[in-house]
């Protein structure tokens, strides 16, 4: 049970780590995201509209639809996310209001678009897109270690990518010039304007960034939780990826912590109801046990978060 646990933990909190990366670099810039939720079901259904019609001439066990979907999902959330971008940096919108537009937006769209495009290209009445099985990975001489074996079993090719998405994120954050800018418009957009880099231009990258991050993420989580796309699968993540990011601190490594806390909450709930034999309706009521702990760690460590200081201030170059 206790591999089983790691396993689904690992490939729930990794997709959530990566949408919380993204979090990071866009509210690190100064520009509040609550816009995630709707980031990564929109790159999701771009995704997963790829992989369905890729799957026509490839078929369902060829890796290409698989591929595709990836790199379309995080196309889709970047270019969607760049409404977000637009209204905050550009019309300098209220940014809590625009994410929760952006994500009523998406999650209306992406249903009506679903239905759409099953009647007229299938002619089939659906809401969700059949993306097929993954395959998935074991390394032969590490799974064998007890215990920590389990991180080296049944490893979706999507967990590979998003450690290497994230630590190329995490290079480019805290070492580079582009990563420092970003963090210094978080903190001081006026001393970065000062010094003549154009805050606008660096905030804007940054939810772009954001919502091919959650591209990434929302297409993960189709092919992990139950190898369909439909708007019902994220509802919930965005959310619990910017607690996850906010009980981090803003800063990459403590928030993986986090993310893995949510994760193994989130696997060790559906194994405990599984061995006790208990009906499928506790199942459900297991899926709360992540936002449960999210909501203990914010009231009982959000007095000790230190959030960027021009986090959610429209940024007037006019003012000093």
């Amino acid at each position: 049970m206790l591999d089983k646990i790691i396993i689904d933990g690992l490939s729930f909190a990794l997709p959530l780590f990566i949408m919380a990366i993204g979090g990071i670099y866009s509210e690190r810039s100064g520009i509040t995201n609550l816009a995630l939720e709707g980031l990564q079901g929109a790159g999701a259904f771009v995704g997963a509209l790829a992989a369905v019609f890729l799957m026509q001439s490839f078929g369902m066990n060829s890796p290409v639809p698989y591929y595709a979907a990836i790199f379309f999902a995080m196309l889709g959330g970047m270019l969607y996310s760049m409404l977000h971008a637009l209204l905050c940096v550009k019309f300098k919108a209220n940014q809590v209001i625009s994410g929760v537009v952006i994500n009523i937006l998406a999650m209306a769209l992406t249903v009506f678009l679903t239905k759409v495009v099953n009647r007229l290209a299938f002619g089939a009445p659906s809401d969700k897109f059949e993306l097929g099985v993954s395959q998935r990975w074991t390394v032969p001489v590490l799974s064998q270690i007890p215990i920590v074996g389990a991180v080296f079993k049944d490893i979706y090719p999507f967990e590979i990518i998003i450690i290497v998405v994230a630590i190329i994120a995490w290079y480019v954050l805290y070492k580079t010039k582009y990563g420092m800018h970003l963090r210094a418009c978080g903190d001081n957009p006026h001393a970065v304007d000062a010094a003549g880099i154009d805050v606008a231009k660096v905030r804007f990258t940054a939810v772009m960034v954001s919502g091919a991050l959650a591209g990434l993420a929302g297409m993960c989580f189709a092919y992990s939780i139950s190898a369909k796309y439909s708007s019902s699968i994220y509802v919930g993540y965005g959310y619990l990826s910017i607690a996850a990011l906010i009980f981090g601190n803003w800063k990459i490594i403590p928030t993986f912590a986090a993310c893995l806390l949510f994760g193994f909450a989130n696997s060790a709930g559906y194994q405990v109801v599984k061995a006790a034999g208990l009906p499928s309706s506790y199942s459900d009521l297991i899926m709360i046990l992540p936002y449960v702990l999210t909501l203990l760690l914010l009231v009982f460590f959000s007095k000790h978060n230190n959030a960027p200081k021009a986090l959610g201030e429209i940024y007037d170059k006019g003012k000093r």
